[in-house]
């Protein structure tokens, strides 16, 4: 794992070689990945709404290609599979990213589990987890799950 992670930040990231800067934010993408995968398995029904909108999410968020994004998620799959919970990727989020930053994780958790039109109680489970995990306030979850409802309400 650590090798394949590796690669692909040699292949896809440019930044300075050995910077820990640059092993962090590939740390964030892959964290970030890794929590929006395991909300489109909240309910035990990944459906391919869900899975367009998590590859749709990281491939403008994070500014990648095709194969960088099908990489990514890939790498996010298997440090699931391999992980005890959720704190290794909530614990980076935590120390690297902003307040609104965080609010914004919140919100793509949301975008994929509104994907199917079913909010599942799962995934709102998850998301509240989620939430809680890494400090969003409850008011900032209320209005960031609003916000996406309501953008889905009139797509």
């Amino acid at each position: 794992m650590v090798n394949t992670a590796k690669q692909f930040f040699k292949k896809y990231i440019q930044t300075a070689p050995n910077t820990s800067d640059a092993v962090s934010e590939h740390s964030l993408n892959v964290a970030t990945a890794a929590l929006l995968i395991e909300m489109m398995r909240a309910d035990a029904k990944a459906s391919d709404e869900e899975h367009s909108t998590i590859t749709k999410l990281i491939r403008t968020k994070f500014k990648l290609t095709g194969d960088e994004t099908n990489t990514l998620i890939k790498l996010a799959e298997d440090k699931i599979w391999k992980s005890t919970g959720y704190y290794e990727f909530t614990s980076l989020i935590n120390k690297e990213f902003t307040y609104e930053q965080k609010i914004k994780v919140i919100e793509h958790l949301w975008e994929v589990a509104f994907a199917d039109k079913n909010i599942d109680k799962y995934e709102e489970h998850m998301v509240r987890k989620i939430s809680d995990l890494i400090y969003v306030e409850h008011k900032d979850f209320i209005n960031a799950k609003i916000r996406v409802r309501d953008r889905h309400r009139t797509a």
